[in-house]
């Protein structure tokens, strides 16, 4: 049977960047190509064809972090799941041509019944980018990426999907780490305790029982990459910003490497950064 791959989309905010004062796991093994000018190392399949593997369901599929993912998935042979909440706006942003697309209409805020029922029993993984819209209901925050993601979670119970990737946010625990006055902290609290929103949905995956990669980007970027990932423990960064596209490089890498399991990794670029593979960046961060 044909892997499915579900992503979902990333909240984030538009060239924001951030300036301011032995758990069992049973991998999943793909097989990514080398990209040129890309982090990517080559990671073996061990007696797996890609074409037999299962899929990927990524939630927040159209989002502008959400359809680099599903792109890159794609580009690597990946038969991919796209919840999305309006299935038009869906084909129109992503190429609908490719046989390896598969749209579900999924609305992370519709219960995880019907998530479920989008994830299917032929999806291996989920990909969570989703993220709200900025407007006047100070209850999007909570009702997209907390209520949300918590629905996400309890539709893989129901299918039996053990494997999570989230894309979170550097500062989601800006309070502890003495970042109050931080005006990134400020800023995307602003709108609902989006960044509270956000640290109470990981804390449920983490209790989960769950096989979760939490990946905390820095301030989002649209434009190409412009130097090389830095990858830190959780509640570290503090500033910083990074290209979609390298975003959507780690999501998709955690995939491939058991050594991002149950860990939380806050990711920003920088150009003066030494290049590492995904298994140095993964394995460098220890579990908590």
């Amino acid at each position: 049977m044909a892997a499915t791959i579900t992503i979902v989309r990333n909240p984030t905010f538009h060239n924001l960047r951030f300036h301011s004062p032995n758990k069992h796991f049973t991998p999943l093994v793909f097989n990514f190509a080398k990209m040129e000018g890309s982090q990517m190392g080559e990671q073996v399949v061990s007696g797996e064809d890609l074409r037999a593997k299962k899929k990927i369901f990524v939630a927040g599929a159209t989002g502008s972090t959400g359809k680099r993912i599903v792109e890159q998935l794609l580009a690597k042979g990946f038969s991919v799941k796209a919840g999305v909440r309006d299935l038009d706006k869906a084909r129109t942003t992503l190429s609908s041509s490719n046989p390896s697309l598969q749209f579900v209409k999924a609305d992370v805020t519709e219960g995880s019944d019907k998530l479920a029922q989008a994830i299917g029993d032929d999806s291996e993984a989920v990909v969570c980018a989703t993220g709200f819209r900025p407007g006047w209901d100070l209850l999007a925050p909570w009702k997209v990426d907390n209520f949300g993601t918590v629905n996400l979670v309890e539709a893989c119970r129901k299918r039996n999907v053990n494997r999570f990737i989230l894309i979170s946010s550097i500062l989601v625990n800006g309070a502890a780490m003495g970042q109050l006055l931080n005006p990134a902290y400020i800023f995307l609290n602003v709108f609902g305790l989006t960044l509270v929103a956000k640290l109470q949905a990981e804390n449920y995956i983490r209790k989960s029982g769950i096989n979760y990669t939490i990946i905390r980007p820095g301030g989002l970027r649209n434009d190409p990459p412009t130097g090389n990932v830095v990858m830190e423990p959780e509640d570290t960064l503090y500033e910083g910003s990074i290209s979609r596209d390298q975003v959507a490089e780690v999501a998709v890498e955690a995939l491939a490497y058991p050594e991002a399991s149950y860990k939380v990794v806050e990711i920003v670029s920088r150009p003066d950064a030494p290049k590492r593979s995904y298994h140095d960046l993964f394995g460098s961060i220890r579990q908590r």
